[in-house]
């Protein structure tokens, strides 16, 4: 979900584990030549969602940490790829915690249809993560380092 620290995360496990770090909403703002927000605001969520799936289907690293939109979960084939080089994480968190954190939702550029609140989202997109997450990390009241450590043990496992 938006808001849930895949960025934050992403930075510092890759830090912890000497890995490369990779944005996948950098890497669709290079290709689109433009803002997330402005993407969905020109061309629409669907060809937002396409291009999405395009750059996540194009990732081709080893020894990286990639953070991903909350939206790649809609692209089955995007999600295929992702498990294909690597373990997809769910970082979960409650919608209440996510709320709290994102006060910026009509720049940030998520893929939201008109009327649709954070809750609908949330409630749409959870039982999607948890069909692709080969891991669940549950970061509820948990410090990054916090998190992180208990991410290393996860992927440990």
């Amino acid at each position: 979900m938006p808001g849930s620290g895949k960025s934050t995360l992403g930075v510092v496990l890759a830090k912890t584990l000497g890995m490369l770090f990779v944005d996948t909403d950098l890497l669709i703002q290079e290709k689109a030549q433009g803002k997330l927000q402005h993407i969905i605001d020109t061309e629409g969520i669907e060809a937002f969602l396409k291009l999405e799936e395009e750059v996540l289907k194009s990732v081709d690293v080893t020894n990286t940490v990639i953070a991903t939109g909350g939206s790649a979960i809609y692209s089955d084939s995007a999600m295929q790829h992702l498990r294909s080089i690597g373990k997809v994480v769910y970082i979960k968190l409650s919608c209440e915690e996510i709320e709290k954190r994102l006060n910026n939702i009509k720049t940030r550029g998520i893929a939201m249809k008109p009327g649709e609140t954070i809750r609908d989202l949330y409630n749409y997109r959870v039982p999607m993560y948890e069909r692709y997450a080969d891991i669940t990390l549950e970061t509820e009241g948990l410090a990054i380092e916090e998190s992180i450590e208990k991410l290393v043990s996860l992927l440990s496992k």
